[in-house]
């Protein structure tokens, strides 16, 4: 039977109906959506899960709670932070083919309220599986709309999607999910042609499956000062992106390639590197770009 607005429903026309007090507390309250930020370049060895893992460090140190999706088959994300792969009962993969919640998925780290949903190199056959779906591309969307619905839970206030090194379905599953994007860029001599590329799959994923995505920045990673060329790309990347570019840059460091190897972040690796100091201003700066950010919206 369909009523009008102004149709009584009740029980009598003309009285008002009365809700119990614990029926309205019973209601479930509208569950905190985190930040997304997708690490992404279709370039290898640029530094995306290192950003990844230790930007994720610094933003639950100062009391975010963090969950980094890895999205990678190599899970290298899940290494450096200690999950070994005995541990990695559900990983992203079950989350993408829809046989898990991301909650299942999602493990502590070592790092307090930082965790990560680790992944398998099953991973590396999603795309077979659900390349012919309808939601092919908004399977990460789907999951992360429930990460902070379950009762009783802590929610997430960030997620960091680490990306594979391609712009294949999964960084654009990614990519559909995300607020926006974090680019790590190696100053090398390709950096430039690399990161039109990704721009211009931005802007495809933007016409057609995420309008409100953005750029939240370029991060010059693995930069040597006695490096002329590296000096130069610096120079390029800043005149060619503007106040993209953060003005922090990730030096080479021993320290940052070690850390991995022993399952941690370099902030607790070894907080006073230099590699250390330059991830802590780095997240500084992404701080302060999202308090901008919030405030504006």
């Amino acid at each position: 039977m369909n009523h009008s607005p102004d149709t009584p429903i009740g029980p009598a026309a003309g009285e008002a109906k009365v809700v119990p007090v614990d029926r309205l507390a019973a209601k479930p309250a509208t569950a905190i959506r985190p930040r997304v930020i997708a690490v992404a370049n279709q370039k290898g060895g640029v530094g995306k899960t290192t950003t990844a893992i230790n930007l994720g460090t610094a933003l639950a140190a100062i009391g975010e709670q963090v969950l980094i999706v890895d999205l990678d088959p190599q899970g290298n994300a899940s290494t450096g932070l200690g999950i070994e792969r005995k541990s990695r009962s559900t990983s992203t993969y079950d989350v993408l083919t829809g046989a898990a919640p991301m909650r299942a998925a999602a493990l502590a780290t070592a790092v307090p309220k930082l965790s990560i949903a680790p992944s398998t190199l099953d991973l590396s056959g999603l795309e077979l599986e659900i390349g012919q779906e309808r939601d092919r591309a908004f399977r990460l969307r789907h999951a992360l709309r429930e990460l902070n619905s379950a009762p009783g839970e802590t929610n997430f206030t960030y997620v960091l999607v680490d990306c594979p090194p391609s712009l294949n379905l999964i960084t654009i599953n990614a990519m559909a999910a995300a607020d926006s994007i974090l680019v790590p860029l190696q100053c090398e001599f390709f950096a430039l042609e690399g990161l039109s590329q990704l721009l211009k799959t931005v802007e495809q994923v933007k016409t057609t499956l995420n309008p409100a995505l953005s750029i939240h920045g370029i991060v010059l990673t693995m930069y040597d000062s006695r490096n002329n060329l590296a000096n130069q790309v610096v120079a390029d990347v800043r005149q060619f992106m503007g106040p993209k570019v953060y003005d922090t840059v990730i030096p080479r460091n021993v320290r940052i390639s070690e850390a991995p190897s022993y399952g941690k972040p370099v902030l607790v690796y070894d907080l006073k590197c230099v590699g250390s100091e330059a991830y802590l201003r780095l997240a500084t700066e992404i701080i302060q770009r999202e308090r901008a950010l919030k405030a504006a919206s």
